[in-house]
């Protein structure tokens, strides 16, 4: 049985414009595809009445589900009730009870403002709609359906509302139009950290789970490269939920096998806490001395729940004479190797051990760009060292804007950090 298929739209300029990122849609379409539905379609469309009717009356024609985010709020640039009830030739009334919560939802809130008028649309449904009940703000959500089955759920736009409606509300309401044995849209991520995609690509080679025809190689293999790495996502659709598991944990394991060193962990892993369990582990604190990362790579640790027991601290040594002073780097070591360097990388690791009484030091020291490089020292190239039961240091160039190559350096030192000890 295949999985039910729903389009998204999420509607506001701040989204096309870019100034508002869509979590909205990736939470929606990670909570519909755990309980068996598949989006596969997602569209953003602007404050613009016609196009809102344009993309809702376009997804209707192809699957007859539908599920919009924003432009329910009671502003001039909420158009997305309105828009859609012509498309169900329907008419805006008044409900007097909804405008009635409302009022009193303000009042509690601001007992000495007068009520807005203008919030009064909010209380605005198309006729026939089912109302979905908003218990984290305002704006109520609605569901519109015609004679031929075909339907429109509206939800707010704020990320925490729409969360709420949808557990709550909105997906109750489409399992229980499901019909046949539960089936469900499963994924599972192998993280790498360390390889380029085309070199895993290369070292997995076509066909990497097995022959199309079969169970196992016909799941989608997807390739998944960012800052931090590259994910290996597999996905069954429409299958039970059990055999959907199994599939997906044989994807993995088969995948870690020949991925080998360069797997960190899976689905949501952070390599901070993989550093930070480790540590824990062998009874292990640990500091860090950083120079381009400017505190970057402190972060990510400390971001962490629980990161005190391991974490001692560490130290920004960004202007040279900070390395010198505090970290105990020789001064003829950066006059004669620079400050982007092995040695100095090496005693910067050394320093914050010694400074702290950690276990394990780990320093980073770069050119993160845009200016500052050269022929022999390139914007992007960076010295990680490690400073543990052994002391090792390597040189990486870094690809991306100043901000990439910031975060792809804190991620290769929390890497070196994996590896020094795991012994890999």
């Amino acid at each position: 049985m295949s999985a039910p298929q729903v389009e998204l739209i999420t509607i506001g300029d701040e989204l096309l414009l870019g100034f508002t990122v869509d979590t909205n849609a990736a939470h929606i379409s990670r909570a519909l595809a755990a309980s068996g539905i598949e989006i596969v379609r997602r569209t953003t469309v602007g404050d613009e009445a016609e196009k809102i009717a344009e993309a809702v009356r376009e997804a209707l024609d192809r699957t007859g589900a539908v599920i919009t985010t924003g432009g329910l709020g009671p502003t001039s640039d909420d158009l997305t009730k309105p828009a859609i009830a012509r498309i169900f030739g329907r008419e805006m009334k008044l409900d007097e009870s909804i405008a009635a919560q409302l009022e009193q939802r303000w009042r509690t809130r601001f007992p000495t403002s007068a009520f807005p008028a203008t919030n009064r649309t909010q209380a605005e449904i198309p006729e026939g709609a089912r109302i979905l009940t908003n218990r984290h703000g305002t704006a109520p959500g609605i569901w519109l359906e015609d004679d031929k089955g075909r339907w429109v759920a509206m939800m707010p736009g704020v990320p925490r509302e729409m969360r709420g409606m949808l557990a709550e509300e909105l997906l109750p309401a489409i399992k229980s139009r499901i019909k046949g044995p539960a089936s469900v849209v499963l994924s599972g991520t192998l993280r790498t950290t360390g390889i380029a995609e085309s070199a895993i690509a290369q070292l997995l080679g076509p066909n990497f789970l097995g022959d199309r025809n079969t169970e196992l190689g016909s799941l989608p293999l997807a390739y998944l490269p960012g800052v931090a790495g590259v994910d290996l996502r597999v996905t069954a659709k429409g299958l039970p939920p059990e055999r959907a598991e199994k599939l997906v944990r044989a994807a993995i394991l088969k995948l870690r096998d020949r991925v080998g060193a360069y797997s960190y962990g899976e689905d949501d892993a952070d390599l901070a806490a993989v550093v930070l369990e480790r540590c824990r582990a062998l009874n292990f604190k640990l500091a860090v001395a950083e120079s381009c990362t400017g505190g970057m790579l402190g972060e990510r640790i400390t971001s962490i729940p629980g990161s005190s027991d391991v974490f001692l601290g560490g130290v920004i040594a960004y202007h040279d004479g900070v390395k010198k002073a505090v970290l105990g780097v020789h001064p003829e070591d950066i006059e004669r190797y620079g400050a982007v360097s092995e040695q100095v990388a090496l005693q910067m690791a050394a320093g914050i051990r010694e400074k702290t009484g950690a276990d394990v030091g780990v320093s980073v020291t770069g050119i993160a760009g845009p200016g500052g490089g050269t022929p022999e020292k390139p914007v992007g190239l960076a010295w990680i060292a490690v400073h543990g039961p052994e002391a090792k240091a390597r040189r990486f160039h870094l690809g991306g804007d100043r901000a990439e190559i910031r975060q792809r350096a804190a991620q290769a030192a929390l890497e070196m950090v994996r590896r020094a000890l795991s012994n890999g």
